[in-house]
Formats: C-alpha cells, sequence, structure tokens
C-alpha cells in the first residue's frame, strides 16, 4: 500500500530516483485495467496539491511552513513523474520561498536535491552553505557526501556515509552503502546493506521497497545473472503496481535476453510515465537490434530534441548521455568529446572520465582516450561499462597485452556483458 512520502523520507526517496524528464514523448494506453499504485499515489498528490492551492497564494507574509509543503509536494510529484515541467514548477517555488525571510531550513535541503539530479554540483553546495544550520544535519551530510562522490572523492563519500549511519539507521542510508559497495564490486556486502535496508522500510513506504528491490535487481543483473535480476524485478513489480522504474529495467533485461518485442512493450510503458529522452534512446537501440532502422531513427530523434530541450533550458544532467549519444548514434566523435569533456569538468569522476575517454576513441584519438580511460580504471570500481569501453580503447592504442587483461578481468564481472546495455 503506497503512500505519499514527505519531509526527510521525500528527499530521500527522490534523491535515490533515476534520471529527469522531458514532455515531448507521445502518450500511451494505461496498461492495467485499474489504477495502479502509482497512479493512487499521483491522484493523492494532486488532490493535496490542488488543496494547498485553494488557499491564498504564497507571498513574503505567507507562513513558510505552507509554502515549504507546496514545494514538497511539487518536489514529490516530479520525483513520482519524471517530467520537466513539474521540476520546472517546483524550482521555480523554491527559488522564491528561499528569498523569504520564514523559509525553512527543509527547503535548503530540497533545493540541494534538487539541483544533484541535474548534476548542478555548485547549486547544491551552494544551497546547503546557504544555512549553516545544517552544517551538522544528517540529511544535509547525505548529500554533501553525494557531491563529494560526484567529484571523485569516493572515500571520503563512504566515510561520510558511514558517520550518518551511525547517526540514523535509516534505509536510505544504507542504500547509498550499499551503492558504494556495488561500484567497488562488492557484489555480497553490496546485497546485503539493499536487504538490510528494505527491513528499515515500513509497510506504507512500498515505492521505496520497489525502488531497493529494482537495485538489488540491477546489482544481479550488472554480474550475468538474469535469473536472479528477474525475480528482484518482479518482487518490484509485486510490492508497487505500475513504476515506470521497474519497466524500464525489466525492458533491459528483456532486450539482453533478445526478447525485443517484449522489450519495446516495457519501455513503451516506461515511457507513458516518464518520457525521458535517455529512455527514447534506449528504445532505439533496441530497435536497431530489431534490424528496424526507420523505427529507431524515430525515437533517437525524439532523444536528441529532448536532450536539446534540456540544453536550453540550461539544465546538465543529460551532459553524458549527449555525449554518449553522438559518439554511438549519430558518430560524432568531436561532437561527443565536446559534451564529455564540459561534464568532466564540472564533476570528475570515474564516470565522466569514462565518457571522456569513449567519445575520444570515437574521435579518432585512441591515445588519448587510453590516457582517460586508465585514470578512470585507478578509481578502483568494477564498472563493466568502463572495462569493455578500456578493452576496445587500449587495442586501438595499440596496448593488445593491457587489453586481452582488461577482456579477462571484464569476463569476470559480467561473463554475458556483450548482452544489451542501457546507458545510465
Amino acid at each position: 500500500m503506497a503512500r505519499v512520502l514527505s519531509g526527510r523520507a521525500a528527499i530521500a526517496a527522490a534523491v535515490l530516483a533515476v534520471g529527469g524528464a522531458t514532455w515531448f514523448a507521445p502518450r500511451v494506453a494505461s496498461w492495467r485495467a485499474g489504477p495502479t499504485d502509482y497512479d493512487v499515489e499521483l491522484r493523492g498528490l494532486d488532490a493535496r496539491l490542488e488543496q494547498l492551492n485553494k488557499q491564498p497564494a504564497p507571498d513574503p507574509s505567507a507562513n513558510g511552513d505552507r509554502i515549504a509543503a507546496i514545494a514538497f509536494g511539487l518536489y514529490q510529484r516530479a520525483s513520482l513523474t519524471n517530467q520537466a515541467d513539474d521540476f520546472m514548477s517546483m524550482r521555480a517555488l523554491v527559488d522564491r520561498a528561499m528569498t523569504l525571510a520564514n523559509a525553512p531550513a527543509g527547503l535548503s535541503l530540497l533545493r540541494a536535491s534538487a539541483a544533484l539530479r541535474f548534476h548542478d554540483l555548485g547549486a547544491a553546495r551552494d544551497a546547503l552553505r546557504a544555512r549553516p544550520e545544517l552544517a551538522e544535519d544528517g540529511d544535509a551530510r547525505l548529500l554533501a557526501a553525494e557531491i563529494k562522490w560526484q567529484q571523485g572523492h569516493y572515500d571520503a563519500a563512504a566515510a561520510s556515509y558511514d558517520e550518518v549511519l551511525q547517526q540514523q539507521r535509516t534505509w536510505d542510508v544504507l542504500a547509498r552503502l550499499a551503492f558504494v559497495s556495488a561500484a567497488r564490486g562488492q557484489t555480497a556486502e553490496a546485497d546485503r546493506l539493499y536487504a538490510e535496508a528494505e527491513d528499515e522500510i515500513t509497510a506504507k513506504e512500498m515505492r521505496s521497497y520497489a525502488w531497493v528491490e529494482v537495485q538489488r535487481g540491477y546489482l544481479q543483473f550488472t554480474h550475468g545473472r538474469y535469473d536472479e535480476a528477474r525475480a528482484h524485478y518482479r518482487t518490484a513489480d509485486r510490492a508497487y503496481s505500475g513504476y515506470w522504474l521497474v519497466n524500464e529495467y525489466m525492458a533491459e533485461l528483456l532486450a539482453a535476453e533478445h526478447r525485443y518485442d517484449e522489450a519495446i512493450e516495457r519501455y513503451q510503458r516506461a515511457v507513458s510515465h516518464a518520457s525521458r529522452p535517455d529512455l527514447l534512446q534506449q528504445v532505439g537501440n533496441v530497435y536497431l537490434l530489431m534490424r528496424r532502422p526507420r523505427e529507431a531513427a524515430e525515437w533517437h530523434r525524439q532523444a536528441l530534441d529532448g536532450y536539446l530541450a534540456s540544453l536550453a533550458r540550461g539544465e546538465m544532467q543529460y551532459w553524458h548521455h549527449l555525449a554518449g549519444y553522438y559518439a554511438d548514434v549519430a558518430g560524432d566523435g568531436a561532437e561527443a568529446v565536446t559534451w564529455a569533456a564540459r561534464d568532466a569538468d564540472r564533476r570528475r569522476n570515474y564516470l565522466t572520465d569514462d565518457a571522456l575517454a569513449w567519445a575520444l576513441y570515437r574521435a579518432g584519438r585512441p591515445g588519448d582516450a587510453s590516457a582517460v580511460i586508465r585514470r578512470a580504471l585507478a578509481s578502483g570500481m568494477a564498472d563493466p561499462h568502463v572495462y569493455a569501453h578500456a578493452v576496445i580503447i587500449e587495442r586501438a592504442a595499440g596496448s593488445p597485452g593491457e587489453a586481452e587483461q582488461l577482456q579477462s578481468l571484464l569476463s569476470q564481472l559480467n561473463p554475458r556483458f556483450a548482452d544489451f546495455h542501457a546507458h545510465r
């Protein structure tokens, strides 16, 4: 039984949710005869926001708590729908509210959370610094740790998560530590932490439970254990029906199993609720595997439109996807380097290094690509995507021995990596 999260739990769930959104993709019909848990939660949020907005409009003399309630409601809705216009409404209200003398400190947490979703580390840092009284707040420290992680300060971020865990042993802190363990290749420890996180989730927070189950499934998927992944995804679907995130990850699994028609159907379910351009690109990629280039081209066109619309709004969260699009879909290595370099300049970590190395390779600069991919590998993160790119780059750079060793490590990480994988 799902409910609308509020307060700290709302921020935690939203920060851990995946991706941003655009509103241009076509809607598809409902996939269930009756309302899903997703539908029920969305209707409840809309009813709550409608009730709040029936009162006089917020102004400098209005009660700060009421403004915060509206802002939190908009943030919850945006996190649920992943629609760009929902995020824009929320961010506009939060920015105005933070200028008020009576603005609650929680708005700074909300602003920092939103900025992190859009990969704007500077804005997130500024939002936290604007309220010095948050320095020892556990949730503010979690957000600060996320900034450290995005900047490539992995040990410092993990230490901060550990410290917060001593203050508040909650599901969202455990999930962050699980993510750290997964990134480092500590699969068993990651799954243990995710399981412990589930134990901390109440029966009324089933969307959070479903989110954790998806992470457990993806952990298995990235190591080639498809049956285990499917079991977790199905559990997530039973826990919280109609969740676009479950459909997205199940679609990836189905495509990896060459069940392309089923994958397309699942992707369309996901797109009907969260029309993110990276999702649209994934659909196009599946159509390419099906040898249906016309359909692929149309989905890829919509994906590019979405990326460019995000850029026009001044957002940063799709820079790495845009780099991947130009590298792998458009075949424009130089343009890929432009966007990958911008992203790496803003937040240098193993994933942005990987994207930059791959763009350099696509631009015909294997030597430069080798230097950058080795920096990504030196992070110690056990990411199959990074290793797969490194194998190709080192061969192109004239290091066959190094490539062979990396191929062996990749096979140990995920013997089925040659199957379909989404770019996240």
